[in-house]
């Protein structure tokens, strides 16, 4: 998408002089002469970015600042000043200007200056348009808590559908940290029993006697301390679901009662002789191989069928890296409000780095990783400095050697041909990663006599 930059300025030279050299980078440009021209111009076209005298006739360099500051905060502004009024321009900066430039111009410093504020600008609009197909996403499906559009999960989520309104158990597989219990709330939430209770226990945070009281209560003086009779979480469920997370945990006594009870619905609290029937919809979910616990003699096998009615495998993150850049914009928008933050989004870079990591705490470890950045974010945009040491890392495997003594121009070809290497040839994405324009990079491949 071109750009388009307003030059306001009541010096004809400059004007012009800018306007060859931002055409010359591939911007569309529109000229003003003082600020109510400029203002007439903004209020009237479409501009994303203004260049501004601070001294003008009429309506001052300050003047206009304040009104695109009020009138359109997403605008970017860069002051220019003479070095008589310097301590101006940084009274702008403090009022909204990205940043100043002094006369006579460096033209480079201000193509580094236009092209950092399009990339934000660039950033905002791609978070803003994340946010829509979110929103879309969550709608499409029925239900927003599991995010992603990669096949795998899109047919995960057909498999969902087609199976919450089922009866038979659900066993659902996955690493550590894909998103289990979100699979387990997404059944339920989509089947009819989603008015009934939905009772949730982790096979793993009890001790083997305690679990079973647990899943199944107990009668009054069934041990020391039973001072009354306690309903276990099945008797809870009733009518409902229960999710019984790392299945794989159960102690062989257990997993016989649980047998007994997928395959007649009843069971008796410990101490008690009577005997309890109940509709429940079992799902559970384990991140062990328990074909393998079955081959091993440490879980039951005719209860692994028993669970294993249907089967729902919930890939990796490193296999659905397709979904990252919405669970990023997920777990921003999340942690802004959360902590009380207005991150805009992630730079280039920053992006690049979570995309090439293979997250072996999956979405969890993603949650976890963005929120540290969101709470020690320094800037609007996260770069790669506020990604976690092992990222940036991660981040730095490509990288160039170059030899003490080696000549600015030839660190410059190494850099741009190791970047455009790494990029596969890709001319734009190699120009964005540079941050120059693509017919800068033309030019200079030109003078290396690469390509064309």
């Amino acid at each position: 998408m071109r750009r388009t930059i307003l030059i306001a300025d009541d010096e004809k030279n400059i004007r012009s002089g800018l306007q060859i050299a931002l055409e010359d980078e591939g911007y569309d440009v529109l000229l003003a002469s003082d600020g109510e021209e400029a203002w007439k111009t903004i209020s009237t076209k479409s501009v994303d970015l203004l260049v501004s005298d601070l001294k003008m006739p009429g309506m001052s360099g300050q003047e206009l600042l304040k009104r695109v500051v009020s009138s359109y905060p997403t605008m970017p502004v860069v002051i220019l000043t003479g070095h008589g009024t310097i301590e101006a321009a940084v009274d702008a900066m403090r009022n909204g200007a990205i940043d100043f430039l002094t006369k006579p111009l460096n033209l480079d410093r201000l193509f580094l200056l236009i092209r950092r504020a399009f990339s934000n600008l660039d950033l905002v609009d791609q978070n803003v348009a994340l946010k829509k197909e979110l929103a879309e996403l969550k709608r499409q499906s029925g239900y927003s808590q599991i995010i992603g559009k990669s096949e795998k999960m899109v047919r995960l989520m057909e498999k969902v559908a087609q199976v919450a309104d089922a009866t038979a158990s659900v066993l659902i597989t996955g690493e550590s940290g894909v998103g289990k219990e979100l699979v387990a709330d997404a059944l339920h939430a989509q089947s009819t029993r989603s008015d009934g209770p939905f009772i949730k226990v982790s096979c793993a945070t009890f001790a083997d006697t305690l679990l079973e009281d647990e899943l199944f209560g107990h009668e009054k003086g069934a041990f020391t301390g039973a001072t009354s009779a306690r309903k276990g979480r099945f008797e809870l469920a009733h009518g409902g679901t229960l999710f019984l997370d790392e299945i794989g945990e159960l102690n062989s006594q257990t997993q016989v009662k649980l047998l007994r009870v997928l395959q007649e619905r009843q069971f008796e609290r410990l101490g008690g002789e009577k005997t309890i029937t109940v509709d429940v919809r079992l799902i559970a979910a384990t991140n062990r191989d328990l074909k393998k616990e079955v081959e091993n003699g440490n879980f039951r096998e005719d209860l692994f069928y028993r669970l294993n009615v249907i089967h729902l495998d919930v890939p990796p993150l490193k296999e659905r890296k397709d979904d990252i850049p919405l669970l990023l914009s997920h777990f921003l928008e999340l942690y802004n409000e959360r902590n009380n933050r207005k991150v805009e989004g992630f730079s280039q870079q920053a992006r690049s780095a979570l995309l090439s990591y293979d997250w072996p705490g999956n979405i969890r470890e993603l949650g976890n990783v963005v929120e540290s950045m969101v709470v020690m974010a320094s800037s609007e945009i996260l770069d790669v400095g506020d990604l976690p040491q092992h990222l940036q890392n991660s981040e730095s495997d490509d990288k160039i050697t170059l030899d003490i003594g080696t000549t600015m121009k030839d660190a410059e070809k190494a850099l741009i041909l190791s970047t455009l290497s790494s990029n596969n040839g890709n001319i734009s994405k190699t120009a964005e990663t540079l941050e120059i324009s693509r017919k800068t990079l033309h030019r200079k491949l030109k003078e290396y006599e690469v390509g064309n």
